[in-house]
């Protein structure tokens, strides 16, 4: 057994891969469970016309979500108002959820510009999130505390020199295509050992659940960066922070590795099924739209730009191509009148609610 100091630093992190046997048969029949749900998951992207519905809905729902472990909430009506409005109307708390969607946004765009997993991808995606310069921890006294005992729980690794050799084994770990393990072992191998370097003074979790995510994409798992863990992860929190516990203190791999393999199978399933909840809305809006609209008020192309922003303004409307300035306002008081948006002044301005793709993101 493996027992640690939880108050003395954890310089003695192993380095990667692990010596457990990770591809139990457990493991294994849990990787085909999850590869499976993925499989379908990355086949129903493709469904929808638009990428940046999925941006805007799927997405921002997991900024939301990754937030609120940290312990900052928001509204989801201040949440597509934040998206739509200036940043002087921001809460502070809805603004940390808007950068971890940048973030993510941020780190997918940059594995498609250079498709390898690094330190500096780490820094980029930490500093998004935070909005500041941050960078590796080279000051000494990070201890982790349960919130409620004040109790310390785990002593990261310390000093600069010594977290960037676990970095550095982290990346070459991330970066081996040819060690044999499954994708999905390595993404939760991958996980478990960011956060325990714990590289960041703060912001290493939302970056940790961002890699999750970004990981899938680089292994080739997804296209799209759809897959959401953090509501799973809400739901058995205390699960979560205990397995990874119990990594560091026993080397107890396999529970661990089920828990997200787990997470993975479910919310794939969830996923494939929310985003044809909303194509199947999609679809029906455009179908009333052309029942009870003459003209263009309700076209194709703006029952979309609903989708794509969820509380849309008059000038993105004329910012997408489908009207000029008056043209585009009336289209929008029409869709209003008819029930198909919900009007609400917000300073100036007007924004016009697709409230029925809102109802079926908050359940």
């Amino acid at each position: 057994m493996h027992r640690i100091n939880r108050e003395k630093p954890y310089n003695d992190l192993p380095l990667l891969p692990p010596a457990a046997d990770l591809e139990t048969v457990a493991v294994l029949k849990a990787v085909t469970r999850a590869s499976r749900a993925l499989a379908e998951l990355k086949g129903r992207t493709y469904t929808l016309p638009n990428p940046a519905i999925l941006l805007n809905t799927i997405a921002l729902q997991e900024a939301r979500a990754s937030s609120e472990i940290e312990n900052l909430f928001t509204t989801n009506d201040e949440l597509y108002r934040g998206l739509s409005s200036d940043d002087a109307d921001v809460s502070p708390p809805t603004k940390e959820v808007l950068h971890y969607n940048e973030a993510l946004w941020l780190g997918a765009r940059s594995l498609d510009e250079r498709p390898v997993f690094s330190t500096n991808l780490f820094v980029e995606i930490v500093r998004a999130i935070k909005r500041n310069n941050a960078g590796i921890r080279a000051q000494v006294g990070t201890r982790i505390q349960n919130p409620d005992t004040r109790e310390i729980v785990y002593t990261p690794p310390e000093g600069e020199d010594v977290i960037r050799e676990k970095l550095a084994n982290l990346e070459a770990f991330c970066n081996d295509a040819d060690d044999g393990l499954d994708p999905l072992v390595k993404m939760a191998v991958l996980h478990y050992q960011f956060e325990a370097i714990h590289p960041f003074y703060d912001g290493n979790g939302r970056a940790g659940r961002i890699l999750l995510i970004l990981f899938l994409r680089f292994a080739g798992l997804l296209d799209q960066p759809v897959l959401f863990l953090s509501r799973y992860i809400i739901s058995r929190k205390g699960e979560y922070y205990r397995l990874l516990r119990e990594v560091t203190e026993n080397q107890s791999w396999q529970p661990w590795l089920l828990y997200l393999l787990e997470a993975v199978r479910q919310t794939a399933e969830q996923t494939s099924q929310r985003i044809q909840d909303i194509q199947a809305l999609l679809d029906t809006m455009i179908a009333e739209g052309k029942e009870k609209f003459s003209g263009r008020a309700a076209s194709k192309e703006l029952i979309e730009l609903l989708f794509q922003r969820p509380y849309v303004k008059i000038r993105f409307v004329e910012e997408a191509g489908i009207a000029k300035r008056v043209t585009a306002s009336r289209y929008l008081h029409e869709l209003a009148e008819k029930g198909f948006v919900t009007p609400m002044k917000v300073g100036a301005e007007m924004l016009f609610i697709n409230h029925r793709l809102i109802d079926l993101l908050g359940r």
